[in-house]
């Protein structure tokens, strides 16, 4: 096998991964890059220019080791790239496949910014972790001595996993438990399979489980089994509840039959991909097939209710959002597969109302047209209503898609004890990730607010380190003899 030698991007143009053909992609929900060949990896591998300050690692939130995984996969080390790529992530070719890389390490290159192209890291991420799979090189989870400690983690999404299994590795009993029937949280329930195919999540999970970690799935904390009694459980709990509460589109009209949330349409079609009960899609009232869409928000969570309408077969999808696409939250790697596929975006537009039929459902989106004016103190700048700009859009379906909020947990769990910052989020003033309650720990979007998968698994690794220091010094105090003061006479 001839090695690639590194610093070939002056010399080897920037190659991304085959994307399949728009309208043969959207009709149905299969993944639409293919993967790179060996041949290829090695070859975008050496592009790499393997710099002195490793931008690329330090825009990770993982602080993957990025150049050295490049150096290895470029000449032809991969089972090596595989072991320093899985060392510092718990899902490498999942971060691979849904990471906003545009705006991460990618987006930090330095040959990018020299005007060469970027070197495709995201795509050579998931061929070296897929591989790995393929050649069995994923080795089983191995727990370490039983410490007879245990950790009860609420929660099956990305940050919860990824504890559970630094968790065990450490020789801890971890049980997770989740509200749902299948753990994986928003990798299965929120992210479409066109994005990640749901074996790839269940392969992880099977492999946590095979590990000794136990999941009990469909117990909904605070409604089927008490917060305190997980607490007197387990030795330590960990919060990786995520946030699911959606935000209100707060304009007349928003009660229609055929106004919906976000993650309600992507949990049916999920549901539904994965051969589960969906009724809410069986019924039409979830299923866009023959409507015309209109999604409002920015975030990547409109970019997947937007290409999910598209392979559902409706008649018409728009997405409405109040800024320009330069300012919008949203992957710009995803608004241009969407345009690809059918989806029209009506930038600087707001809504103002939903026009309703006489029979109660949805007839249009009263909207406006809007100006970027002074920026606010995020540092964006502000939309302002330009007057007399009024239109309406058709429309038999609105998605609402205008983010998240953290449910109120203090009352959920009926411990009022546990603080939430004035969004709703449980603090962790310590650095160990521990709340204001003794042995309870947080991570995850109930601490950050919705944001990543990659910085929630980074935050489940922060809480297990956290938490086995934690058990650690609980254990060596409780094996301390006890000293009986001398009397003083």
């Amino acid at each position: 096998m001839e090695k690639q030698k590194m610093l070939t991007f002056v010399t080897v143009e920037q190659q991304s991964p085959d994307k399949r053909r728009a309208a043969e992609r959207k009709q149905d929900f299969a993944e639409i890059y293919a993967d790179y060949i060996a041949e290829k990896a090695r070859e975008q591998s050496s592009r790499c220019s393997q710099c002195g300050v490793p931008f690329c690692q330090s825009h990770c939130p993982l602080g993957n080791n990025i150049p050295d995984w490049l150096m290895l996969t470029a000449t032809g080390r991969l089972e090596e790239a595989y072991e320093l790529s899985s060392a510092t992530s718990n899902m490498p070719e999942i971060c691979g496949r849904i990471c906003p890389q545009d705006r991460l390490c990618e987006g930090g290159c330095v040959i990018e910014q020299s005007g060469h192209g970027t070197v495709t890291i995201g795509a050579i991420e998931r061929y070296i972790t897929d591989t790995a799979w393929d050649k069995g090189w994923v080795a089983q989870l191995r727990p370490g001595p039983d410490r007879g400690q245990s950790v009860g983690v609420i929660g099956a999404g990305p940050a919860g996993l990824s504890a559970a299994e630094q968790l065990r590795e450490q020789g801890y009993q971890v049980t997770i438990y989740d509200r749902h029937d299948v753990p994986g949280g928003l990798l299965i329930y929120g992210i479409p399979n066109f994005k990640l195919e749901k074996d790839v999540v269940k392969r992880r999970t099977d492999r946590l489980a095979a590990g000794g970690i136990t999941f009990e799935m469909g117990v909904d904390v605070g409604v089927d089994i008490s917060f305190q009694s997980l607490r007197d459980r387990h030795d330590a709990v960990l919060v990786a509840t995520g946030v699911y509460r959606a935000r209100d589109l707060e304009v007349p009209g928003v009660e229609a039959d055929g106004v919906h949330k976000a993650l309600d349409f992507l949990i049916a079609s999920n549901r539904k991909g994965m051969g589960l009960s969906a009724p809410a899609f069986d019924s039409g009232e979830l299923d866009a097939s023959g409507k015309a869409v209109v999604v409002i928000g920015g975030g990547d969570t409109a970019m997947d209710c937007v290409r999910t309408a598209i392979r559902q077969g409706a008649k018409s999808v728009t997405c409405l959002y109040r800024r320009d696409r330069a300012n919008m939250p949203g992957s710009q790697r995803e608004v241009a597969n969407a345009e690809e596929e059918g989806v029209k975006y009506d930038w600087l537009a707001a809504p103002q109302a939903v026009v309703q039929k006489r029979a109660g459902g949805v007839k249009a989106v009263r909207a406006v047209r809007m100006r970027l004016g002074e920026p606010d103190r995020s540092g964006r700048q502000s939309p302002q209503i330009i007057a007399g700009s009024e239109y309406e859009l058709k429309a038999d379906m609105v998605i609402q898609a205008l983010g998240f909020d953290a449910e109120d947990l203090p009352a959920r769990f009926e411990e009022r004890r546990l603080e939430v910052n004035r969004w709703g989020r449980v603090k962790t003033p310590k650095s160990d990730m521990m709340t204001t309650l003794d042995g309870v720990f947080a991570a995850g979007d109930i601490v950050r607010g919705a944001s990543l998968v990659v910085w929630a698994i980074k935050e489940g690794r922060d809480a297990a380190v956290g938490i086995d220091r934690y058990l650690r010094a609980k254990s060596k105090a409780a094996a301390q003899p006890i000293r009986m003061l001398r009397a003083v006479n």
